[in-house]
């Protein structure tokens, strides 16, 4: 049995949670927020919308496969801190290469175990998302509770240039090369290129910085809006930068942050869930097959559009925007909140949650088809029109 230093995790209610230490030994502040997740811990840590935010764990116990040199969604551990209630003292898969707390300790993230995980979740479910510290060097909780408070809420905060690559590169398509597409790297994850690749798309990976001109200087077809962390209503170069693709009647499509960024695009607000949506089970309603899908989402914050009230129904009706009719093309089953919107007039959609899914499930898999059909649409309504029949609509049905 591993003898670990005490550590202590303070909410910034005063809340606070005793346990041990895990991974690194120091101090840590965040945004506490939980993911249910059973699976996908690896993916969880290396997904850059997780800057600055301390994640708790559902599940209990945490660990079991390792670590290993594949399953990364980016090239370190974004986390700020990590919760768990039961680490793994072996970790046993055919995969992989080293354990999940040397992880952790050799990047320098602070994290604490042996937590009632289930009565901290229960809590933020309460009292929303909040910040908090987790000090294995100081415990004493209104120490550390003091310097809770003086930590950056989420509230406000512009993150994506902490997060996106500083220079620009191309993930190839594989096989047949059919679409380019230019993604602005918001803190996007790595299965987002592989997606598009299986589907022919060469897809260029450009800084948050980036102008319209550079994006499309890469011969793009299209314009991908990627996930990542912070408050989409501080993003106003993203949201000008849709803007402009809308005008230029670029195809588009967003993902999570980058679906907010899309709506603020078309006039619409955005607003902070109580404790948002992490996990591997929401339930989504596409309203555009009818079907239900269980889907990945990892956000904090969500589109606001006419009509739609906390937890009340959106309506599936047209609404009138600055760049033509949008409906909501997606809502989730637990709380109504909006998760995707589908342009009427131009070629442009966006989902909140996550069809890439890294760790699973894969219901939303066919999001990737549909930009790609979206795509071969606008291309088809630029060719000459002799000899052919007009596809205007086709793209966004």
């Amino acid at each position: 049995m591993v003898k670990r230093r005490p550590a202590i995790l303070v909410l910034e209610d005063g809340r606070t949670f005793p346990g041990e230490a895990y991974g690194s030994v120091g101090e840590t502040f965040g945004e506490a927020v939980f993911n249910t997740g059973m699976t996908g811990y690896q993916e969880t840590l290396t997904d850059p919308s997780y800057h600055r935010q301390v994640v708790v764990q559902t599940a209990p116990h945490i660990g079991n496969t390792g670590v290993n040199g594949e399953d990364d969604e980016s090239g370190r551990i974004w986390v700020a801190g990590y919760v768990v209630r039961d680490p793994a003292r072996i970790g046993s898969n055919w995969r992989a290469t080293g354990g999940l707390e040397d992880r952790l300790a050799t990047e320098g993230v602070v994290g604490i175990s042996g937590v009632d995980t289930r009565a901290l979740t229960r809590h933020l479910r309460e009292r929303g998302a909040m910040r908090v510290g987790i000090s294995s060097i100081d415990n004493d909780p209104q120490s550390l509770l003091a310097r809770v408070r003086q930590a950056p809420e989420m509230v406000g905060a512009d993150l994506s240039a902490e997060v996106s690559t500083v220079e620009p590169y191309v993930v190839e398509a594989l096989g047949e090369h059919r679409f380019t597409v230019a993604a602005l790297d918001l803190g996007i994850k790595r299965n987002v290129p592989r997606r598009l690749a299986t589907r022919g798309v060469t897809t260029h990976v450009l800084p948050a910085s980036s102008s319209i001109d550079q994006m499309l200087a890469t011969g793009a077809d299209a314009i991908f809006l990627s996930p990542g962390p912070g408050d989409p209503a501080t993003a106003d170069a993203p949201v000008e930068l849709a803007r402009e693709a809308l005008r230029r009647e670029v195809p588009l499509f967003g993902i999570c942050f980058g679906s907010q960024i899309l709506g603020r695009a078309l006039g619409f607000g955005t607003y902070k869930l109580g404790y948002g949506h992490r996990g591997i089970n929401q339930p989504v309603l596409d309203r555009v097959t009818g079907k239900v899908e269980v889907t990945s989402h990892n956000h904090g914050f969500a589109v606001k559009v006419p009509g739609a009230g906390a937890g009340a129904v959106v309506p599936d009706q047209v609404i009138d925007t600055d760049f033509g009719g949008v409906r909501v093309s997606h809502v989730c089953l637990n709380d109504n909140v909006v998760e995707g919107l589908r342009a009427v007039d131009l070629p442009a959609f966006t989902v909140q949650y996550h069809p890439e899914a890294a760790a699973g499930p894969h219901d939303a898999d066919y999001l990737f088809d549909r930009f790609a059909e979206l795509i071969e649409g606008r291309a088809l309504d630029q060719r000459p029109s002799e000899g052919r029949t007009h596809s205007k609509g086709r793209s966004n049905a």
